[in-house]
């Protein structure tokens, strides 16, 4: 047995992708509009030429918290403490687990891996992890920077390596999808990352607020018209997960193509959406252009958008010109192998 399944599930897809033991895929296949898991799930093993070469099934898990920083065997008791994380990648981790349960229902007998975003991110420095919250609070409720998208900066930094022939690089990455987020690195490892204690710290996205002022927080909890703590934090948290972002300062586009098509037709909101989101990107470059001390051998754009439709790099690039002897590039993230080659790791 050899092959590696990777499992990529989402809260409205599920991906999937089947490598050989040389990292060749052999497979792959994205099922959208997802509602029972187990069904697809079971059609992705229909798919599968042949089970017996199984080694492992590998999944994407958002947040792993201090816990999870390693690739670790998935069984009941790491999906309970997995568990205790939904509530900080609300979009994420919950369907994570979905797949994973659908998987070892169907696979039982096969190992199970799951890795992890956090991971990326378990070392960096103190000044870039600490809030400034009192240090009670901060301990009872392990409040830290974490970072998300981490296994895409990871594989994009070891692409980089390559295309640079840098062993350890200085670099700005640029993970653009449906979530955004910039990751410094220096020396080859995260300095900083944009995404915070959740993904909703940040850049402006598709449909997250990015960063906020936390009074307007405390502002909507204070004329939330729901009864119970619980609701109104359900309702706020949907406004600052699913409302907001460039959804929202576009008047209601949450496809980026169509975001782009129309700023090209003159839409003044939609206009407005990309400037913001652009505005936040370039700030955030900026930053850690100076945390990396103008020593940057690469800005790097990866993700649907960062690698796609070249209208928001062309953007960025505009306005930061004054950048000057820094390369721009763009490497298109693969989460799967990263996955995959994560898993070798704990199955041998």
């Amino acid at each position: 047995m050899s092959n590696i399944l990777v499992i990529n599930s989402g809260s409205t897809s599920v991906k999937y992708k089947l490598f050989d033991d040389k990292e060749a895929q052999l497979q792959a296949g994205c099922f959208n509009n997802v509602g029972d898991y187990e069904k697809i799930v079971k059609e992705i093993l229909r798919e599968i030429k042949d089970l017996s070469e199984l080694k492992a099934v590998a999944h994407r898990v958002v947040h792993g918290g201090d816990e999870f920083v390693e690739p670790t065997l998935i069984d009941e008791a790491i999906l309970e403490k997995l568990e205790k994380y939904n509530h900080l990648a609300p979009l994420h981790n919950s369907y994570n687990i979905f797949g994973i349960r659908a998987s070892l229902e169907f696979l039982p007998n096969i190992p199970q891996v799951a890795v992890f975003d956090t991971a990326f991110y378990f070392n960096l420095p103190p000044v870039a992890r600490a809030y400034a919250l009192p240090k009670e609070i901060v301990k009872k409720y392990n409040i830290k920077r974490f970072g998300f998208h981490g296994i895409s900066h990871q594989y994009v930094l070891e692409e980089a390596k390559i295309k640079l022939d840098k062993k350890n690089p200085n670099l700005i990455i640029c993970h653009l999808g449906g979530g955004w987020s910039v990751t410094a690195i220096k020396n080859g490892r995260a300095v900083d990352t944009s995404m915070g204690w959740t993904p909703l710290e940040g850049l402006v996205m598709m449909t997250r607020a990015g960063d906020l002022d936390p009074g307007i927080i405390v502002e909507l909890f204070k004329n939330s018209t729901k009864e119970t703590v619980a609701e109104m934090s359900e309702e706020i948290y949907d406004i600052l997960n699913n409302q907001s972002g460039i959804k929202a300062l576009s008047d209601g586009i949450d496809d980026y193509k169509e975001l782009l098509k129309e700023v090209s037709l003159g839409d003044e909101q939609a206009k407005l959406a990309f400037d913001s989101a652009i505005y936040k990107l370039c700030k955030y470059i900026g930053a850690y252009w100076a945390v990396l001390g103008g020593q940057v051998e690469a800005i790097i754009f990866t993700g649907a958008i960062g690698a796609g439709n070249p209208m928001t790099r062309n953007k960025v690039m505009e306005k930061l010109k004054w950048l000057k002897e820094v390369e721009w590039l763009t490497i298109e993230t693969n989460e799967e192998l990263m996955i995959a080659r994560q898993v070798n790791k704990v199955i041998s």
